[in-house]
Order: structure tokens, then C-alpha cells, then sequence
């Protein structure tokens, strides 16, 4: 027996799906892909009908932003849970801001002895110290740089004024890595937080008044045209209307690198149905908007125009989510246990090609982070990370698992009809469907090679 495991099923790749498919592992990768009868193995598991998916990998995850709360023993836990087999995470750490080799080395070792899959991270700048320590961030490891036109905190998440991420986007170009930039025009969005508050409106319509969506695309076109200026991968971590999409679509279109996510939560939730109903705990930046963008966005996605699918996770603890004042809560939902099978069941309800869930979440976001040498497909020679859902319908309740930190999810109550059966991480098994049985410290840190060739624009 040459192999120590081979999956059965349905197999979905980025570009093609094997139906009666199977994957043979050896040595923690993937040794063949084939159809039909599948060759002997120390192990074989058979899905049936079921989907076998590359890993996702989450390409946004928050997961010290509140001290002593999740960490990464928890997020990786509800990563494992969700068929999620890498997590890309944030730089804006409470207490910690990632903006140094030194920083990014700390956070290494401290994720190391918690991770139970495999983690990937942000850097960022302190805007008092600018670029200067970009290149010894990228020597140390991380995956792409992250900075935001709006400030939400000076210190903790400050917002970068256009000459200074000009000056980033420059300093990163050499690296061949991604500027990824949160997409809010600050004066914009000031003007009209000071004008809902004039107007005494402090009830769950507050949110979305205080962020139009002018003020999201204002703040694209400077990142893409600075990116277009700098020769710099440009990316936006969210955007929560339909044209940010077709403005991307058309920097490509001219050669640029200019790359744009969706989060889960714009594909699934709406202002009328669910912030209404859900007030703090649908509080997210840029904000959910009504069934009709959300819709769009779906158009969008068909259309080839996204280029990743995340969750920009974050787990709150319930007392910053439940404030009536609905502009005085904390802003972010966790989704790392939800992502996988909320797209697959947006995808089959729409009738759309399975292939953009192993395109969306592992073959698009490993190239963007330059760790494809290792991840985001089921190809021989990669990492073994995959993904099995079955179907079995489960009504979602984000506290019933046991695999978040917090008893709260927005997207409890939402029946998922394909739920993860089995999550490997280089060919362990991490979930076995009902348990997470990876232990802390079983993920590795994942990096870019030292040299990144050139390549084309994520598509």
C-alpha cells in the first residue's frame, strides 16, 4: 500500500469537478488525484456523494483584537470546525500592533503553541515610524500588508493618509507582495456619522446612514490608483457594493493589480431582515446594505468579478455587541465555523458552479498570498489540507458546537443543508465532523518564498 489515505467522492477543484473522484495522501500531500476506482491506502474514507474540497484558507481573521478573549486556540478551533485549514490573520492586535520583524516574530512563536491549522500573517505601519520597517516585516515572513483609509482607533487601527500609503505602496512593490487596505473615505464617513447623530437616530438604521456607499468607492479608487502609481498589488479587504467590483474589473482590465474581497456576511445578510432584527450583533465596517445589493453582489460573484470570499472574523464578546446605541457597539461578527457552508449553499440555491467555493476560499487566496507553492489546491506535491461536506442539514447555532468562544452568531438559525464532515491539515484529520480533534500547537506558520516570481494579476 504506497498511500496512507485515499478520500471518495465528489471532487471540486478551481477549474473542474471529478464526480465519481478520489484523492490519495502520502506523507501529509496530496500523492493523486484520479476518478474512478480508487487505488489502496492504510486508510480509506468514502464520501459518497459528498463534496471534497481543497482547505479553504480565510484570507481575513481577527484573532486577538479583544485581550484575552479568542485567540488563536479558539479561532483555529472554529477554523477546523468549518473546513477552514489556514487562516490569514489581521496585524491589529490589542496591545500589539504587528508593524515590525521583532512583532511579527512574537506573534509567530505565540501562535505556534496554540494553532490547530495552519496561519498565515498580516503587517502593517505605525504611521509614526512610515514604511521603514516594511522590508524586514516581509523578510520575516508575513503574507501581505494591511493599512485602512479610515481610522478606527489611532493607535490600535489607525487610518494611513494618502501620501503615507503612496509611501507604503512603493516600499511593498519590490516585495511582490499585496497591499490589502480597508475601503473607508474618512471625512466622508465623519460628515455622516455627525449627521445621523444631529438627527437623534440611534436604532440599528444608524449604521448603515453613518457609511454610504460613496464613501467605500471613493476610498477604492485612491487605493487602486495608488496601486496603479506604484506598481503595487492593490487590494480591497471588503466591499459591500456591486460597482466596487466592476471598478477592480476594469483596473484589471488595463493591467493592474488590483484584487477585491467579499466577506461571507454580504452574501448572506441584509439590512431590512437581519441588522433590524439583530441591531450590534450585525454592526460590521463597511456595513451589511439591503437584499438588493446583497443580490448584486451574488451577480457579481457569477460573473468572475470576486476574487476572494473571507469572514473578517472577529469575535466580540457579547457585552460590545448588544448596546441600543447601535453606533456605540464594536463592529465584526465571528463566521470561521460558518464561511465554507454558507457559500456552498448560497452557490447550490443559485444554481451556480461549485467550482467558486475551491476557487473563492483556497486557489485565489493562495496565490494572492504568494503560498500556493504549498496550498489551495488538490494537486500532487501541495499540502494535504481538504475539506469534506456531506449533506446533512443542520440548523446553525453558533454556541451548540462548543468551538467558539462566544454563545453568539449572526447567522444562527440559518439552516445549512451541506455541513463539513471532515476537515484534514496536511493530511490529519483536525475534524471529524462532530469533534475538532486537533491539538494545540499542530498548525504551522505559513510563509512566501524568499523570491516570489512575477506573475499576473489574481484574476
Amino acid at each position: 500500500m504506497d498511500f496512507d489515505l485515499v478520500l471518495t467522492g465528489k471532487v471540486i477543484g478551481h477549474d473542474s469537478i471529478i464526480e465519481n473522484g478520489w484523492v490519495a495522501v502520502r506523507d501529509g500531500r496530496v500523492a493523486a488525484v484520479g476518478e474512478g476506482t480508487p487505488p489502496a491506502a492504510r486508510e480509506r474514507q468514502d464520501f459518497s456523494s459528498g463534496m471534497i474540497l481543497p482547505g479553504a484558507i480565510d484570507a481575513q481573521v481577527h484573532s486577538l483584537s479583544q485581550r484575552n478573549q479568542e485567540d488563536f486556540v479558539w479561532s483555529t478551533r472554529s477554523a477546523a470546525a468549518g473546513g477552514v485549514t489556514t487562516i490569514v490573520d489581521m496585524p491589529y492586535d490589542e496591545g500589539d500592533l504587528v508593524c515590525s520583524a521583532a512583532a511579527v516574530e512574537r506573534k509567530i512563536a505565540h501562535a505556534s503553541k496554540q494553532a490547530r491549522v495552519d496561519f498565515a500573517l498580516y503587517g502593517t505601519i505605525d504611521p509614526e515610524e512610515g514604511p521603514v520597517r516594511i522590508a524586514e516585516q516581509a523578510k520575516a515572513g508575513v503574507a501581505a500588508f494591511k493599512f485602512s483609509t479610515f481610522g478606527t482607533d489611532p493607535k490600535r487601527f489607525p487610518r494611513i493618509p494618502a501620501p503615507l500609503l503612496a509611501d507604503c505602496f512603493t516600499a511593498i512593490a519590490p516585495t511582490g507582495l499585496a497591499a490589502g487596505v480597508h475601503n473607508e473615505d474618512d471625512e466622508f464617513i465623519r460628515d455622516a456619522v455627525a449627521k445621523v447623530k444631529a438627527k437623534g437616530v440611534t436604532d440599528w438604521r444608524a449604521h448603515a446612514m453613518s457609511r454610504p456607499p460613496l464613501a467605500e468607492i471613493l476610498a477604492m479608487l485612491q487605493i487602486y490608483e495608488t496601486g496603479a502609481e506604484t506598481g503595487c498589488p492593490a487590494h480591497v479587504v471588503h466591499c459591500s457594493v456591486a460597482r466596487g467590483y466592476d471598478i477592480a474589473a476594469w483596473y484589471r482590465s488595463e493591467g493592474h493589480h488590483a484584487t477585491v474581497e467579499c466577506c461571507i456576511h454580504y452574501l448572506v445578510l441584509d439590512e431590512e431582515n437581519d441588522v433590524s432584527r439583530l441591531g450590534g450583533k450585525a454592526k460590521i465596517n463597511p456595513p451589511v446594505r439591503p437584499r438588493a445589493d446583497v443580490e448584486a453582489l451574488w451577480a457579481e460573484l457569477a460573473a468572475g468579478r470576486v476574487s476572494l470570499v473571507s469572514t473578517d472574523h472577529v469575535s466580540w464578546s457579547e457585552d460590545r455587541k448588544v448596546n441600543p446605541d447601535m453606533l456605540a457597539n464594536a463592529s465584526g461578527v465571528p463566521g470561521l465555523e460558518a464561511m465554507v457552508p454558507l457559500l456552498v449553499k448560497g452557490l447550490v440555491e443559485r444554481k451556480l458552479p461549485l467550482t467558486h467555493a475551491a476557487k473563492l476560499m483556497s486557489f485565489n487566496p493562495a496565490r494572492h498570498f504568494r503560498i500556493d507553492d504549498r496550498k489551495g489546491t488538490l494537486a500532487p506535491g501541495l499540502d494535504a489540507d481538504i475539506t469534506v461536506l456531506v449533506e446533512r442539514p443542520v440548523v446553525y447555532d453558533g454556541a451548540a458546537s462548543g468551538n467558539n468562544v462566544v454563545g453568539w452568531s449572526p447567522y444562527n438559525g440559518i439552516t445549512l443543508p451541506w455541513t463539513v464532515a471532515a476537515t484534514y491539515v496536511r493530511g490529519q484529520l483536525a475534524f471529524d465532523g462532530s469533534k475538532v480533534l486537533a491539538e494545540p500547537g499542530s498548525g504551522q506558520f505559513v510563509r512566501p518564498p524568499l523570491l516570489l516570481p512575477e506573475r499576473p494579476p489574481v484574476a
